[in-house]
């Protein structure tokens, strides 16, 4: 049975047909395309330029879609998944998060001072800032 499932990426949330099967989600392969750029192709996963050969085509994709743990496997992707609220969210690949860590630069982040008033961390990109960090636990 086709319903909504919603998926959750760097793009935003995502609102998508979805066939759930047991403990897999199968996704349509033009609804996966628009949440997320990547298509499947006969050279494998492509977003723009970009493709990702895969190994076993079969078990990635099939007459009721693209499952979407193998998806993510492929791209080397975490993915956290909750069958009883029909919700998934897709992490960011290890080799993107040792890239940002490697570039030594922070995220940039967004929070208020005292009086309310919201400073960015790119604001102060090329001087020094301190931050000082605090946690209640």
């Amino acid at each position: 049975m086709t319903a909504a499932f919603e998926l959750i990426d760097a793009g935003g949330v995502h609102t998508l047909d979805a066939t759930v099967e047991g403990d897999r989600i199968w996704i349509a392969p033009a609804g996966l395309a628009r949440a997320t750029g990547w298509q499947l192709k006969p050279e494998g996963l492509c977003r723009e330029a970009l493709c990702v050969p895969v190994r076993d085509r079969r078990a990635l994709a099939d007459e009721r879609g693209i499952d979407l743990e193998r998806f993510a496997a492929a791209l080397g992707r975490p993915l956290a998944l909750d069958l009883a609220e029909r919700a998934a969210a897709l992490g960011t690949a290890a080799a993107d998060r040792g890239a940002a860590l490697a570039s030594l630069e922070a995220p940039d982040f967004s929070l208020p001072d005292l009086t309310g008033r919201r400073h960015t961390l790119s604001e102060h990109r090329g001087k020094k800032a301190l931050l000082i960090a605090y946690a209640s636990w």
